[in-house]
């Protein structure tokens, strides 16, 4: 018997079967996951289009389509979907990122009319903790950020950004909207950081997506001249207590996986690698 599929962009409606899907695997969703509980499936509010991919009138996929391409819960048949609609409408993302296995697949199918990329990080471990470390103490001196400390903390994700990603998130708009995501974090209380007497940032990290049953670490950054002093491990661990405490029972982060030194951090706070997501940078 023939299976019906198609494909098509999301409505406010949908909004329940989108969470439906999301909550299949609520770790590895969690950034498109915190998007759409605040925002819903309306374009405008979230950033971007939903793709929904129905096999049988059930939906069973999504891509997020915004400053971000992201498959999720997807298939080859829907990865290839996904990708004959992207192909169709034009490069408008950033990176395409998500689970590394279909990330991979939908890379390769819009490789030809999208390439080259600027970087392929093909594998990223997924790390996951649901718990304290016990042999670790949280450093007693990294707290949330304050609203008024937006001028202590922008130097500190901006040289994180541009370490990591490659590129200033200062270029194009001069840094607006990267400024009101960091602003956003920070009024969200969910900007952390230790900060020296002299103002310097010695340690930062971000909850950079939340939801009930998961959270999403990103920005993790040591200053480089006090890398190797043991600063992330218990930095780690004090990011951990406060997202246990007060945001979800589960912490996520991907890392590269050529960055031995903070693996090996993550690993020693408890995080165990349960998958991989990859990233295509543009």
């Amino acid at each position: 018997m023939l299976t019906h599929t198609t494909t098509r962009v999301l409505e406010p409606s949908d909004l329940d079967a989108a969470l439906a899907v999301l909550a299949r695997e609520p770790v590895a969703n969690a950034f498109v996951a915190s998007r759409v509980h605040v925002a819903g499936l309306d374009p405008w509010r979230l950033g971007g289009e939903m793709w929904g991919w129905y096999s049988d009138g059930i939906l069973e996929s999504l891509c997020y389509a915004g400053a971000n391409l992201v498959p999720l819960c997807a298939g080859p048949e829907a990865v290839r979907a996904f990708a004959d609609r992207a192909r169709r409408a034009g490069r408008r993302c950033s990176s395409i990122v998500g689970p590394a296995e279909a990330t991979a697949r939908l890379w390769r199918l819009l490789e030809p009319s999208w390439g080259p990329a600027r970087d392929v990080r093909a594998h990223q471990p997924l790390m996951v903790t649901d718990r304290l470390p016990a042999h670790i103490t949280p450093d007693p001196y990294v707290r949330r950020v304050r609203k008024d400390e937006m001028e202590t903390i922008m130097p500190a994700c901006v040289a994180m950004f541009t370490e990591e990603v490659g590129v200033s998130p200062l270029a194009g708009d001069g840094g607006l909207l990267y400024q009101a995501r960091v602003a956003e974090l920070v009024g969200s209380g969910r900007a952390f950081a230790r900060i020296g007497a002299d103002g310097q940032v010695l340690f930062k990290a971000e909850i950079g997506a939340a939801t009930s049953e998961a959270c999403q670490i990103q920005g993790v950054w040591v200053a480089p001249e006090y890398r190797g002093r043991g600063l992330a491990a218990p930095g780690m661990a004090a990011v951990l207590r406060y997202a246990f405490a007060d945001i979800a029972p589960v912490a996520s982060l991907y890392v590269n996986d050529f960055n031995t030194p903070a693996r090996a951090a993550y690993r020693r706070v408890g995080f165990q690698e349960t998958g991989a997501f990859m990233s295509v940078l543009f």
